[in-house]
């Protein structure tokens, strides 16, 4: 341990010479006159062999055993040494200091770190949930650092499975430190092998091989979180390491079923939401009072929600989840953000939306104070634009992040951007369908008919869903193909059978076909099943296309949002 005795900081680092605040000289040990000192010398390192002494209280800070008979030419000599070396000191610390700045990248506090997905070496697919789960875990512990900004799930996983150069990835995140990772598992033993690479430097600064019991994986997920954020930040106060190390559960078996949980959700399909949901089940019955689980719930039927289930069955049990994760944990940022989604998109409830997602905010800054497609809703699109542009420079790759400010930039008509963010998008996933149907109503909105057909019919060949097909029938409708629109009014009501197919694609088709009685008919059906969409009618440039009929703005009455 060494101290600055001018400010009184604290570091860990053995190769540190000078503090990083003021530039004096480090001592180790205490820096205190009632204690010994031992100044570091630059160049010097902690060992019994460097160039230290230790100091006593009162003692000169410069003494000599003068040899017989020097006499006073010897006296005066040493006297000059006197006045000299506190000026000698003081050039030798500020100049080393400031080198040690311009020649040592160490000097330079992490504030930027992507940890990428951790690599599954046990050679067992079935194993890919922890590997990915204590990934997402470290993100979310090192999320809790102050003034530290550690990329999301949306944007690092995009990497997984690529052998991609550390120096390119942390360019495309803007990052200063990238963490890797590997994890095997043996039977009951895991073994993880952790790495923070400098960039700047291009060499590893830090490793660590760890290896535990199943039934230690939760302490295991802890120590790590507190060994990488001591590496990141060389002085963590008390307050920050509780909230870096803190564990939702001490179960083990429980953390395991909710890291399981998530890996399904995360692959964001029909199947995937449902097993994700059984998986949280099963953690909740382990550990009852386990808030995460809650929230896994409430994450994963708010996915569901409008696409693969009824807004009604689906809405209600998210809203219940979340509630109960709160009731167990109310500094869970992330539930306050969802509940706040729940409120806006499922009870119309805005005020309400609001006050969560300041809580949000509060807890976690990295959250939004409100919600971009919310002020896009109630055409407040210049704050829209700006919060979304945020969180964009938070998450450049994120995909969902770059087709919310399309639609955002759509809604507030520069079409030109929201093509320019749309190909992006498809640059990240050439074979999204969001993507690819967004591109579609760009050029619907610029009038290139033919091509908004085409790339429409792309997407609904990568996804049959609500979405597709209700942007395609509308395609069909604006270009004069009435049989091709209607032909997509007879595979909505015959996919309906079998699943949930939400109204507001009927409205889209009938829109474009121009029957505006049976589109408004198709939309009194949305608002009784209380289709999340509904908040978008000012939002959505297909939906928005009905508002020279006056019934259009009754809706907007009845949903309470601005004209």
């Amino acid at each position: 341990m060494k101290k600055c005795p001018q400010c009184g900081r604290d570091y860990n680092d053995p190769t540190l010479s000078f503090c990083l605040d003021d530039g004096a000289a480090l001592l180790d040990g205490p820096a205190s006159v009632d204690e010994p000192l031992t100044e570091i010398l630059p160049g010097t390192t902690d060992t019994s062999e460097s160039p230290t002494r230790t100091l006593e209280a009162g003692e000169a800070a410069d003494t000599a055993v003068l040899p017989s008979g020097t006499g006073d030419v010897h006296q005066k000599s040493f006297d000059k040494r006197l006045l000299i070396a506190p000026i000698l000191a003081a050039v030798i610390a500020f100049g080393g200091y400031f080198g040690y700045r311009y020649f040592d990248s160490n000097a330079k506090q992490i504030d930027s770190i992507a940890v990428m997905p951790f690599v599954n070496e046990s050679g067992n697919a079935d194993v890919e949930y922890l590997s990915d789960g204590m990934t997402e875990t470290l993100i979310s512990s090192l999320s809790k650092l102050p003034n530290l900004d550690v990329k999301p799930r949306s944007t690092v996983f995009r990497y997984k499975g690529k052998d991609t150069d550390p120096l390119t990835i942390a360019g495309e995140l803007k990052v200063q430190a990238i963490l890797n990772g590997r994890v095997s598992e043996r039977g009951k033993e895991i073994s993880l092998f952790v790495e923070l690479i400098d960039v700047a430097q291009d060499k590893v600064v830090w490793s660590q091989q760890y290896s535990r019991q199943q039934s230690d994986l939760v302490d295991l997920q802890s120590e790590i979180a507190r060994d990488v954020s001591s590496r990141l930040k060389p002085k963590i106060s008390d307050a920050e390491e509780t909230r870096v190390t803190k564990t939702y559960t001490a179960n083990s078996e429980a953390y395991q079923l909710y890291l399981k949980g998530n890996f399904h959700l995360s692959k964001y399909t029909e199947d995937g939401a449902k097993k994700g949901i059984e998986y949280f089940e099963q953690a909740i019955a382990v550990d009852p009072n386990y808030a995460l689980a809650y929230h896994g719930i409430a994450n994963a039927y708010d996915f569901e929600n409008g696409f693969y289930i009824p807004p009604k069955e689906a809405a209600p049990r998210a809203k219940a989840a979340a509630l109960k994760a709160l009731a167990i944990d109310d500094s869970l940022a992330e539930t306050h953000f969802l509940l706040g989604k729940i409120l806006f998109w499922y009870d119309w409830d805005y005020p309400s939306a609001e006050r969560e997602w300041k809580r949000a905010n509060e807890l976690d800054p990295s959250y939004p104070p409100s919600y971009p497609l919310y002020l896009a809703a109630i055409r407040k699109y210049d704050e829209a634009i700006k919060m979304q542009e945020t969180l964009l420079r938070r998450t450049p790759l994120d995909l969902n992040m770059n087709m919310d400010m399309a639609g955002i930039l759509m809604a507030a008509g520069n079409v030109d951007r929201a093509m320019e963010l749309c190909r992006k998008a498809l640059e990240l996933d050439p074979d999204s369908w969001w993507a690819t149907l967004g591109l579609g109503v760009t050029y619907m909105q610029k009038g290139q008919s033919q091509e908004a057909v085409r790339t429409t019919e792309k997407a609904r060949a990568l996804e049959v869903s609500s979405s597709t097909l209700g942007y395609l029938g509308y395609a069909y409708g604006k270009t004069g193909r009435k049989e091709d629109a209607e032909k997509v009014i007879e595979e909505l009501k015959e996919l309906s059978k079998t699943r949930y197919i939400s109204p507001i694609a009927f409205v889209m088709v009938y829109a474009g076909i121009g029957d505006r009685d049976r589109a408004f008919e198709w939309l009194d059906r949305a608002f009784q099943d209380r289709e999340h969409t509904l908040t978008l009618l000012t939002f959505d440039s297909v939906l928005e296309s009905l508002s020279p009929d006056p019934r259009f703005n009754e809706f907007l009455d009845r949903m309470n949002l601005p004209k």
